[in-house]
């Protein structure tokens, strides 16, 4: 199967793909009405708008570093998945995507990077967290604890929205996964509890994104990676803008190896070419 990712509703009619993903709220803040027979698409703990107008609500490391789009690595701002209002407030608009279409993606969930979130929010749920633990017998006393423990904790704050989240979704849950298969690291980095996650999501999307695609041993390599790590379905979204259709027909024929569908991102035109000129390849007629 093929996909489209877009912001443009009239490309979610494309017969050329056998699903669509509509961008109803993305990391810029910007949000749009649900669009009829796609999957929605939430941007949920990213979001630039809503970091500018309540700076308390980003995510800050112990050295009072901000998860803003002003440090080197990252390329938006983030929201602190502790904050309660915030919370409810991406929880509501899922349920109206849901009302609208029965399938959701969740796209940017989780923790921006391994030393966030210190905010005093933050902190006093994981204080309480380790205190209730310690008291039931399933957890070292306070002073005991270390990072591993904070791991723990953060992985269970986003385990519990999807799960709140999945709840709200009558059809199929999706949810975005950063693109490292390696053991560990997304709970590490995240606080994505793949075996904990794969309860309440029902296909992850991995996006694995190029400028050119000129050469996919790589893709090959991290698709791989997910298909021996994930027992759920997910599908590959590769980045269609300004691709060459060559190398993008290329990067195509490598994922469509690993994923249930391949996804063209935010150039359906580009990607429909490239199905085209595929489609039409293989009829091609015999040479006498």
């Amino acid at each position: 199967m093929y996909g489209v990712v877009t912001r443009n509703e009239e490309e979610t009619r494309w017969d050329d793909f056998d699903r669509a993903f509509y961008e109803v709220k993305d990391v810029s803040g910007r949000s749009s009405e649900p669009a009829a027979e796609t999957v929605s698409m939430v941007s949920c703990f990213g979001d630039n708008a809503a970091a500018e107008e309540n700076p308390e609500l980003v995510p800050v490391t112990p050295d009072g570093e901000r998860a803003t789009r002003e440090q080197t690595y990252f390329d938006w701002a983030y929201i602190c998945p502790t904050h309660d209002d915030y919370r409810a407030g991406l929880l509501e608009i899922i349920a109206d995507c849901a009302d609208v279409t029965p399938d959701v993606r969740l796209d940017d969930v989780g923790f921006p990077r391994p030393e966030y979130c210190y905010c005093d929010r933050c902190n006093e749920h994981f204080e309480s967290w380790v205190r209730n633990r310690h008291e039931a017998g399933e957890g070292p006393p306070p002073e005991e604890t270390g990072v591993e423990d904070r791991y723990e904790w953060r992985s269970e704050v986003i385990t519990s929205f999807v799960a709140e989240a999945a709840d709200r979704i009558p059809g199929r849950t999706y949810l975005t996964l950063y693109p490292d298969p390696y053991e560990g690291h997304l709970y590490e980095r995240a606080g994505l509890d793949i075996g904990a996650l794969e309860s309440y999501v029902d296909e992850f999307i991995v996006p694995l994104y190029d400028t050119s695609y000129g050469t996919t041993y790589w893709l090959e390599a991290i698709a791989k990676g997910f298909e021996s790590r994930l027992d759920t379905p997910f599908s590959i979204e590769l980045y269609a803008v300004d691709v060459d259709i060559d190398n993008l027909i290329h990067a195509t024929e490598v994922a469509e190896q690993y994923g249930e569908s391949v996804l063209f991102g935010y150039d359906a035109a580009n990607g429909r070419a490239a199905l085209r000129r595929r489609r039409a390849d293989a009829r091609e007629g015999v040479e006498w």
